[in-house]
């Protein structure tokens, strides 16, 4: 899919459950970017969110999407060039795909190289992995940042979105970065990993 809006909460007590309206909350303000669809997954004290724009492989491009023991979760924004290689790659090493869908690609990808999927992949992205087994939360954004990341922590919560408004939606504080203005009218943007707020950060383009 060519636009999607993705958000996400993750607790970093593992007691503390993740609230449902908050997280809807979260991606009902990136609407615009996916008026088509939207899905959840909530589990204990993570919570992912995405809102579709449906473009290619509407039968089995629906999000989040899992592994089949649902010990992986995925939403993503973007678009991956190489997966029908990727594909043909990792069906020779014995993967079995059940959709025709890049974000598919994705998990397995990095079911086979973990963190390192990153390097196979050719195309612009912006997604956020949940593993369930490591209980450990993989945000990755293309080389050239094409896709907005952005994340912030508070709350002793780690909170991530395509966009500010997500993590605003949230309940985080707006606290202004004035001494970025000048920085601002010179350049014309915000270069990251800076923003407009101080305890908000844009993922970086090329990082995780």
């Amino acid at each position: 899919t060519t636009m999607c809006g993705i958000a996400g909460i993750l607790h970093f007590d593992s007691s503390r459950f993740v609230n449902e309206e908050l997280l809807k909350k979260m991606t009902n303000s990136l609407a615009h970017r996916g008026p088509d669809g939207e899905g959840f997954y909530i589990k204990n004290n993570i919570g992912l969110g995405h809102r579709r724009l449906s473009i290619i492989d509407l039968s089995t491009g629906d999000q989040p999407m899992f592994n089949e023991d649902k010990s992986i979760a995925i939403i993503f924004n973007g678009e991956i060039y190489n997966y029908v290689e990727l594909k043909e790659e990792l069906k020779n090493l014995g993967c079995k795909f059940f959709t025709n869908s890049d974000t598919e690609v994705i998990i397995r990808t990095y079911e086979t190289w973990g963190t390192d999927c990153q390097n196979k992949f050719n195309g612009m992205w912006a997604f956020a992995l949940w593993d369930e087994r490591k209980n450990q939360l993989f945000i990755s954004r293309d080389r050239i940042g094409e896709k907005p990341l952005h994340y912030s922590t508070h709350d002793n919560t780690f909170l991530f979105g395509s966009e500010i408004k997500g993590i605003l939606a949230y309940g985080c504080p707006q606290i202004p970065n004035l001494e970025l203005t000048e920085l601002y009218l010179t350049l014309g943007y915000i270069p990251a990993p800076y923003t407009f707020y101080k305890n908000i950060s844009k993922l970086r383009a090329g990082h995780y």
